[in-house]
């Protein structure tokens, strides 16, 4: 696969206003001392402007902003985007076009205003994203690849990074790079005729896309292994059971369960959302004391909001917070 050379592709980021981060140092200074202050001013710092790791392959740039897709098909409906691979005639499998076009919406979606929160499904009610399109890997050799994998990494990376909620509406057959592809989501709910796995194996390859990486950060070691040696679907009652989904329903139901669970997410403190999504998802990459740092210092950030004053003066008088992001 040939990659375009000089081209840059940016990791996603959590974006907090600069007048929280200033706020809430200026708040802590004093408090904790020199070296606390400095702490959060590195976290803040870090939470604004997270720059990519730089590894030793080119990759792909990706717009901010298309508003049409070959692959994809966006809606927004009451601050929710869908966001669906639409190739039902390929079980939506997931070609190099259909993985560049996911990270332009990614990074649209995590820049549009009217958007808080994302659903990720597939066309149709057979899959939810049934593979990769193995017409293309099977040309490709190492060089290739790794290029390939490292791409597709650093796109799903944007859906797990994002500041706004990203809830996996998995409808159908949810196989390697679409096994991988909900593993990056934040939440993932599946239909009761949904069927999960990692069967690279079977093919004489491995997960290329995060699988080896998040699938045991998921369900453990164990569970995590025998998916992916044994190559083997699952059904959506044993993903449930260990974990590797949050709720199963009936497929007729799954998008109604989508908008109740986001529903009440967005109507939370949207501050407090994406720092929360923020100190998960690293702080599972930290050392305990690192992450506990960080929680503390987004907790200080998160003191000198007014979303915060909104919802203490809310339960106290027992009403329904207005938040308002600031």
């Amino acid at each position: 696969m040939g990659v375009p050379a000089g081209d840059v592709y940016l990791k996603p980021r959590v974006l907090v206003p600069t007048r929280l981060i200033h706020r809430g140092i200026a708040q802590l200074q004093g408090k904790n001392g020199a070296r606390d202050v400095d702490s959060a001013r590195a976290t803040a710092r870090g939470t604004a402007r997270q720059p990519a790791p730089i590894g030793a392959v080119l990759t792909l740039t990706i717009p901010l902003r298309r508003m049409s897709y070959t692959c994809l098909t966006i809606e927004v409906a009451d601050r929710i985007a869908t966001l669906t691979i639409n190739r039902p005639d390929k079980l939506n499998a997931l070609n190099d076009v259909t993985i560049g076009e996911l990270g332009e919406a990614a990074t649209a979606l995590r820049d549009r205003s009217d958007v808080a929160g994302i659903f990720v499904t597939g066309a149709g009610n057979k899959a939810f994203v049934a593979g990769a399109d193995i017409g293309e890997l099977g040309g490709q050799g190492p060089v290739d690849g790794r290029a390939r994998a490292i791409r597709g990494q650093q796109v799903f990376d944007m859906f797990s990074r994002s500041p706004k909620p990203v809830i996996a509406l998995i409808n159908g057959y949810a196989l390697g790079g679409g096994c991988e592809l909900a593993l990056a989501c934040h939440i993932r709910l599946a239909a009761d005729s949904a069927r999960l796995g990692l069967p690279e194996t079977k093919l004489g390859i491995g997960p290329g896309y995060g699988g080896t990486q998040r699938l045991p950060r998921l369900v453990g070691v164990g569970r995590a292994l025998e998916l992916i040696l044994s190559g083997e679907m699952i059904d959506a009652a044993e993903a449930h059971r260990i974990g590797l989904v949050n709720q199963v329903v009936p497929a007729a139901g799954l998008r109604a369960a989508g908008e109740r669970l986001m529903g009440q997410i967005l109507e939370r403190g949207p501050l407090a959302v994406a720092l929360c999504i923020e100190s998960v998802t690293r702080g599972v990459e930290m050392p305990l004391a690192e992450g506990l740092a960080m929680e503390a210092n987004h907790f200080g950030i998160l003191a000198s909001t007014e979303d915060m004053q909104e919802g203490m003066s809310a339960f106290l008088e027992k009403r329904a917070p207005a938040f308002r992001g600031r």
